[in-house]
């Protein structure tokens, strides 16, 4: 199909650039969903624009993933890093740009899918002014979050006033989880159309390697047993707890244990502070011989790390969804997480895992023994799991389901 029967449509996220590489300050899940998404929709016969903010001056202004779908950055304020709480500001510019861009290439967008809550108040802006459908993913509710925090940022009230407006405005959310539909009715607002179409994984990438091949790779020896987390040094996602629940672990001394925290993180930057108070606590509590901090993984080493772990944990304290815990269960390792958001419905406790309540150290501690001390149920699980993502989980499957609903709003749009 060329690209003059190919329906344009564009997918916005302002902070979360779909062409960088994952892992560093403001990129995880977001960017993999918007780039895994814009690619499987391409290859479905969509044209697809992906909109972010150029935020450094020296990377392309155009990255082409593949013939039908491009990352398209746009300056809006300075072309540097700014922390998300400081974006909303820029936001005025980035419409103009969107809209000065759709101009210049004589784009007719057929649709818009916007991502988090910056880009719904530009994608309420441009629906305004060119009455074209908007589907939205929230990624993270403002309203859940700051239940938990102390101090909620000074774009708090903002972001709740435009996260309720664009579940009433927009014509389709699309949430992630059921439990995400639950806290959009009951905490945002019972107005407003809203369907469950999950985030996906490849799992032709992960589940590429096998255990035994995974070891060898990375030299752990066949006794030892590797507890592995990989995500973002952030407070909110539990890594304390994790460590604390490997020094309570019953197992600690008397089987060989590893435990692997992985993930990107620069000096000075919040995460680098995240780091260091880790690795603080590590030593505290006379664990520094059995933990390391390999840093950022690489994406094609990724699967090998989730595929060499004996159990990967996921102690977030909120989760909308979380795309670690599928990696992990598509590469055949079973998840110890928290009974939360979205970790609910991806996690099957006792099936594909265990589930615990979040910040519950002792907890955290009992699921991993049980899990370590008994590797024909590991290996159960881990088929569980393996199974359950190829059947509900793979990016095509659900890039299938968005072009279904991307139809459907379109031709609701046009009567």
């Amino acid at each position: 199909m060329n690209s003059h029967n190919r329906k344009q449509i564009a997918l916005i996220s302002v902070h979360g650039d779909p062409a960088v590489d994952i892992g560093g300050e403001e990129a995880g899940g977001q960017n993999v969903y918007v780039r895994q998404v814009g690619e499987a929709l391409a290859q479905l016969g969509w044209e697809v624009d992906m909109f972010t903010r150029q935020a450094d001056a020296n990377q392309p202004r155009l990255v082409a993933h593949q013939p039908h779908c491009r990352t398209i950055r746009l300056t809006a304020g300075p072309e540097t890093f700014i922390p998300r709480q400081e974006i909303f500001e820029h936001c005025d510019s980035f419409v103009e740009e969107v809209m000065k861009w759709g101009q210049q290439q004589e784009r007719k967008y057929a649709l818009i899918h916007t991502n988090y809550w910056l880009s719904a108040w530009v994608g309420l802006q441009l629906r305004r002014r060119l009455s074209f459908p908007m589907v939205h993913t929230y990624h993270s509710l403002g309203a859940v979050k700051y239940q938990s925090v102390k101090e909620p940022p000074q774009t708090a009230t903002r972001r709740l006033e435009i996260e309720k407006a664009c579940l009433e405005t927009a014509d389709c959310i699309v949430a992630t989880s059921p439990q995400e539909k639950e806290y959009l009715r009951s905490l945002v607002s019972s107005r407003g159309n809203i369907e469950i179409i999950p985030c996906g994984t490849d799992i032709n990438h992960f589940g590429s390697v096998s255990y035994q091949q995974a070891r060898e790779k990375l030299g752990f020896s066949p006794e030892e047993k590797i507890i592995y987390y990989v995500g973002r040094f952030d407070p909110r996602k539990g890594i304390e707890t994790l460590v604390r629940a490997v020094h309570q672990s019953k197992l600690r001394g008397k089987v060989p244990m590893r435990l692997i925290i992985a993930g990107a993180y620069t000096p000075g930057q919040s995460d680098g502070d995240e780091k260091e108070r880790i690795s603080q606590i590590v030593q505290e509590l006379g664990l520094s011989d059995i933990t390391e901090f390999p840093g950022r993984i690489s994406d094609e080493n990724l699967p090998v790390y989730f595929a060499a772990a004996d159990v990967c944990v996921v102690p977030s304290h909120y989760e909308p969804f979380g795309l670690v815990p599928i990696e992990a269960m598509a590469s055949g390792t079973p998840v110890v997480g928290s009974a939360v958001g979205g970790l609910n419905f991806t996690v099957v406790s006792e099936e594909t895992g265990l589930l615990v309540p979040p910040k519950d150290e002792q907890a955290f501690a009992e699921a991993i023994d049980r899990i370590l001390s008994d590797s024909q149920w590991r290996n159960q699980l881990g088929e569980n799991a393996r199974k359950r993502m190829e059947n509900e989980f793979s990016w095509e499957g659900v890039a299938s389901q968005l072009s279904d609903l991307y139809g459907r709003m379109i031709e609701q749009s046009k009567g």
